[in-house]
């Protein structure tokens, strides 16, 4: 029978799971306190990781609507509630694992969708949400700018063509 003490852990992973854009199940095995510190830190302010019961959070994800593989919860499991850009948060954790080899990415979840590890890592080589706005915003200033010159360049050509009908004209009209 459970706890108060784990029902109440239940009902915060729960709601950590179901306000969050995104979480990523890790292996903190090896890494000591300095270093679970800087990795907090190096996650930024959107994101907040959290040492996890394996137990507790598989029935908080379920009771969330996630399903996530079993596999994820075999030994000590750690996991990033992401609130902001997941991509930044997934760079982060790439980022401190390739300095730290003992932080393993196991998967995740997406509004909702479960995740690979390759899926994260994929996740982790996209720019940020700032970056593709504003290439995105470039390129629609680009072309309204083209479709201006575009419309521009419609009305004087008109022009410069029925000029030089004219002239042609009065050449012939002249040479007659």
């Amino acid at each position: 029978m459970a706890t108060p003490e784990k029902a109440a852990a239940v009902a915060e992973l729960t709601d950590k799971f179901r306000s969050s854009n995104a979480a990523v199940l890790t292996e903190y095995r090896g890494l000591t306190v300095a270093q679970l510190k800087t990795l907090r830190r190096s996650l930024g302010e959107n994101a907040q990781y959290a040492v996890v019961k394996n137990t507790l959070t598989k029935i908080a994800a379920d009771e969330a609507g996630i399903t996530l593989d079993d596999q994820l919860f075999a030994g000590p499991t750690a996991v990033a509630f992401v609130t902001g850009d997941p991509v930044e948060s997934a760079k982060g954790l790439r980022d401190f694992s390739k300095d730290n080899p003992n932080l393993v990415i196991k998967g995740g979840v997406l509004d909702g969708k479960a995740m690979t590890a390759d899926e994260i890592k994929k996740l982790a080589d996209l720019e940020s949400r700032e970056v593709l706005l504003s290439k995105l915003a470039g390129a629609f200033k680009g072309k309204q700018t083209q479709a201006a010159q575009l419309f521009q360049a419609l009305p004087s050509k008109l022009v410069r063509t029925v000029d030089a009908l004219r002239a042609k004209q009065d050449e012939q009209g002249g040479a007659e």
